[in-house]
């Protein structure tokens, strides 16, 4: 058989090439010719992968320029004949930032070769700010104890007053008295309520010449100038209105020598407030400080005329009240028990309240004195309720003081015949006689020697001292009460004979 050209064995050269062509014989048999077909695609897919995979790694074998081009685009270096084409810096957009380079703690050696290394550059440390170095910041200022130290209490307020009236009234009170500058506003923003009012001033300054209205005449009406309660900045001395302009002092008026009425300080106020309880919604501010200052000018618990109430503030079902003097809050503590609207207020001190105890009575208890002649009223010449319940009591002159209070004439032997009166008398006392000190035990005998009497065992002595005090001279059911020092050894063997 004739032999197939070398052109077709190798794959050089396709079967219809001009060159060489096929003999008959191939061409005429079918599967001689799909043999060499498929043979000739088989070779052609070989190559085709051979030249895929040399261009994807970079192979070199490529052969000539091209692959020496592609060699040196790996490494950086620009080819032999290449015209280097220079990329000019990418310009950041208006306003933007500068790019943040990172500086590397240690600095390479060098960044090029044949150039020397570049030397690290000092940087100065960053001292940490203090604190309140920034305009407009202070140090430790607090907005809210700013406001307070601005902030006045403007009590007796008349009906119909405005915040732009007061405001008006009272910035041309302090310019007149050369108080502040002919051009300056004094007070920033008012708040009326019902009675009373709270401005708020410019400065802390400003408000320290503001307590010098106090007293000042408006609409009728002497307006009363003062620190709020929660204030609790420096004492700062000041004058009333009429001091100020050299007018006579009116009877309602007292002089506040601190800026706040009647004392010296916040612990002063409380030692003039009390706390009234029971009471109802009904009853107003003016209502309560109306019906318990004109009850402590009748009786004589007064030190000073007009009424001793300065401010009441109500909340429901109780109320505190602030008194112009210690000496005028110790006396109203006779009012407890005083009936009014058809409740019984009780009258007492706070719970924060820490001073000493005073001895009082209680309503009932002045009551019964008068009806016996003990007491004769002011406006009958006497010396009125406050001398009477001061003097001290005459039952524990000489008495070794003890923790057991023995409490005579106070009940019968019918207020403990019946369980329901025994338990109630025992918790009426156990809440009033605790208010003294810290009671250990109360004892309330029914029948024996003890019949009749209360023995209260207190923890202390000294609590003991304070219920013997403020107990001995009062009254329970129009009976004056004895309070003295027991013997501790024969209550523990109770033994409550007075042997």
């Amino acid at each position: 058989l004739p032999l197939r050209p070398a052109s077709i064995d190798n794959g050089t050269q396709h079967s219809h090439s001009p060159q060489t062509m096929p003999s008959s014989s191939s061409r005429g048999d079918p599967r001689r010719r799909s043999r060499s077909r498929s043979r000739s695609r088989s070779r052609s897919r070989d190559r085709e992968e051979s030249t895929s995979s040399s261009r994807r790694s970079g192979d070199p074998r490529r052969g000539g320029a091209a692959a020496d081009a592609a060699a040196a685009a790996s490494d950086g270096i620009p080819a032999a004949g290449a015209i280097p084409i220079p990329l000019a810096p990418i310009a950041a957009p208006p306003g933007a930032p500068p790019p943040i380079v990172p500086i590397a703690s240690q600095p390479p050696a060098s960044l090029i070769p044949g150039l020397a290394p570049i030397p690290a550059m000092p940087v100065a440390p960053i001292a940490p700010m203090a604190v309140g170095v920034l305009p407009g910041i202070g140090i430790g200022t607090n907005p809210a104890v700013d406001k307070i130290n601005r902030e006045l209490f403007v009590g007796n307020t008349p009906p119909g007053t405005s915040d732009t009236l007061l405001i008006t009234f009272l910035t041309g009170a302090m310019k007149r008295t050369n108080l502040c500058g002919p051009t300056d506003a004094p007070i920033v923003t008012c708040r009326v309520n019902q009675k009373f009012a709270f401005i708020e001033c410019a400065s802390n300054e400003v408000a320290n010449q503001a307590l010098n209205l106090n007293g000042i005449p408006f609409m009728g009406s002497q307006l009363k100038v003062s620190r709020p309660s929660k204030y609790v900045g420096p004492i700062v001395p000041s004058r009333t209105w009429q001091e100020l302009t050299g007018q006579p002092l009116p009877p309602n008026v007292t002089p506040m020598v601190s800026g706040m009425a009647g004392g010296a300080s916040g612990e002063d106020k409380l030692m003039r407030e009390l706390f009234v309880g029971n009471t109802t919604p009904e009853m107003t501010a003016q209502m309560l400080t109306d019906f318990l200052g004109k009850a402590m000018e009748q009786v004589g618990l007064t030190t000073a005329p007009g009424n001793p109430i300065l401010n009441c503030r109500p909340n429901g079902k109780f109320a505190f009240v602030e008194l112009r003097t210690k000496e005028e809050a110790a006396n109203a503590l006779n009012l407890n028990n005083i009936p009014y609207l058809g409740a019984q207020l009780r009258v007492g001190r706070p719970t924060k309240y820490t001073g000493p105890q005073t001895p009082h009575g209680n309503w009932e208890d002045i009551l019964a004195k008068y009806m016996s002649g003990e007491l004769t009223l002011p406006s009958q010449g006497g010396a009125g309720a406050a001398a009477a319940v001061a003097a001290p009591p005459a039952a524990t002159a000489g008495a070794t003081p003890t923790r057991v209070v023995e409490l005579k004439h106070m009940l019968t032997a019918d207020d403990v015949s019946s369980d329901q009166d025994y338990q109630e008398i025992m918790e009426d006392t156990k809440e009033e006689c605790g208010s003294f000190g810290a009671l250990k035990s109360v004892i309330i005998p029914r029948s024996g020697p003890g019949l009749t009497k209360v023995f209260l065992e207190y923890m202390t002595t000294d609590d003991a001292g304070k219920a013997v005090q403020a107990l001995a001279g009062r009254t329970f059911d129009g009976r004056k009460v004895t309070a003295v020092y027991f013997d501790e050894i024969k209550f523990a063997k109770q033994d409550y004979s007075d042997d």
